[in-house]
């Protein structure tokens, strides 16, 4: 059993997997940058070690620091989050050579299931459904000119290596390409390090709904239900809810089994999550996050499963606890990303928080490590907190969300609370009928 986790991550996936960590009896390690000295994760591990200056490059993305902090520390397993390594192939393979429990899935589930045109053709090969799109990466302009004619436009251009919106183009015509390829493959170089790009066909209408799954070292595997996601901008999501107003049981059953299948086809272990796009009743897989999501809170409130307290069991070889049978999910869940960020341009708002006080009450739940004082730096992701509600129904559950939003205080930044407030007054989110353009007809 593993007894000391070092958490390769910060702030409040940081502190979610130290709070699990201590109801289990777990020591635990905190590494951080000479920017997060003060930070919640920082005070209230039973170690910290300080991996390097602000800059991810030089902290938090730097795989010999961290292993470094392990060894000199004692840890004897890593968990990396969601986000910077939590992906990265290289790191749960040095992790697992120096000894140490990766508290995820395998280096060769990451590699095969993180490109994501190696894990359509995976998808492809098995049956499940897929967009009409490309063989692989395409590597000229003409190949991508010859692919869109072929299935026709719109098309989207996606980078093989990542996700989170980086590295994808939409085109509409040939005119398009001729910009977006270019554009899409250096950015996609930048961000992940690869410039290979894929082509799919590009719904016009789609809901992004995403089955959490799970697989332990005796090759059980389970699908835990949905996440709807559609409500997004620029590929970046703002909020998740569980269930899916647009899914039916019947429809629920089958994207979960195509979700295990997949899984099964690379032995998956640990947390995972396949992510598909779903329109007209036809549901087709996108992409998988091999890692836990941001959104986790969403399912352990309809599930009433502590999916970190999970990971850390699957990796130390235990079983999955979850039961046998026909999985049906509890009430209804909506969790609210509260960013550091203008509400109407969504340009990041760093600073000092100078008052804070959250929600409680009946349903409400805030994952979160500020406080008042902290400083949000500018370095890292905005996210301030994750607000979750749960409800008998989808309505309570809006209701509850309402109530929270209204008695969550943030000043000193400006914050994306105004904006989730305006969202739930909004028709078509409260009828539930709604796509992933639906932040591109909001309006103020």
């Amino acid at each position: 059993m593993i007894s000391k986790v070092l958490i390769a991550n910060r702030g409040e996936i940081a502190l979610r997997i130290i709070l699990a960590c201590k109801e289990m009896g777990l020591k635990t390690v905190a590494v951080h940058s000479e920017a997060d000295r003060d930070a919640l994760h920082v005070r209230y591990a039973d170690e910290d070690v300080c991996i390097g200056p602000a800059l991810s490059r030089q902290s938090y993305l730097n795989i010999s620091s961290i292993i470094a902090a392990a060894e000199i520390t004692g840890a004897d397993a890593i968990h990396p989050g969601y986000g910077f390594l939590a992906e990265n192939e290289h790191f749960a393979e040095i992790a697992n050579e120096c000894g140490l429990t990766f508290i995820g899935p395998t280096p060769s589930a990451i590699r095969t299931m993180g490109d994501k045109s190696k894990a359509r053709e995976t998808a492809k090969s098995i049956g499940v459904p897929i967009l009409p799109g490309s063989d692989g990466p395409v590597r000229t302009y003409e190949e991508a000119v010859e692919v869109a004619k072929s299935i026709g436009y719109p098309v989207i251009l996606k980078a093989s290596a990542g996700g989170g919106g980086r590295g994808m183009r939409i085109c509409t015509s040939e005119t398009d390409m001729k910009g977006a390829f270019d554009t899409a493959r250096s950015e996609a170089e930048r961000a992940f390090g690869s410039a290979d790009v894929y082509i799919e066909k590009y719904l016009e209408h789609p809901r992004h709904i995403e089955i959490q799954v799970f697989g332990d070292t005796q090759g059980r595997i389970v699908s835990l239900g949905e996440r709807d996601c559609s409500i997004q901008r620029r590929h970046q999501k703002l909020i998740e809810e569980s269930p899916s107003p647009a899914l039916t049981h019947d429809l629920r059953k089958a994207m979960g089994e195509a979700a295990i299948r997949l899984c099964q086809a690379v032995n998956y272990v640990n947390a995972g999550t396949i992510e598909f796009l779903f329109q007209d009743g036809q549901f087709y897989f996108m992409e998988m996050n091999t890692r836990i999501q941001v959104e986790h809170p969403v399912t352990e409130e309809v599930t009433g499963i502590d999916l970190v307290k999970e990971q850390i069991r699957v990796a130390s070889g235990l079983p999955l606890v979850v039961p046998n049978g026909d999985f049906r999910l509890r009430g209804h869940a909506i969790e609210f990303r509260i960013n550091a960020e203008d509400p109407v341009t969504f340009a990041p708002h760093p600073g000092r928080i100078r008052e804070f006080n959250v929600p409680g009450g009946p349903g409400v739940r805030v994952d979160t490590a500020a406080y008042r004082d902290y400083v949000i730096p500018p370095h890292y992701d905005s996210l301030i907190a994750k607000l979750i509600v749960h409800g008998t129904t989808r309505q309570e559950a809006i209701a509850r969300g309402r109530r929270a939003l209204e008695l969550f205080i943030v000043e000193g930044v400006k914050t994306s609370i105004p904006l989730h407030r305006r969202i739930l007054d909004d028709e078509r989110f409260i009828s539930g009928d709604f796509s992933t353009r639906f932040m591109e007809e909001f309006e103020w």
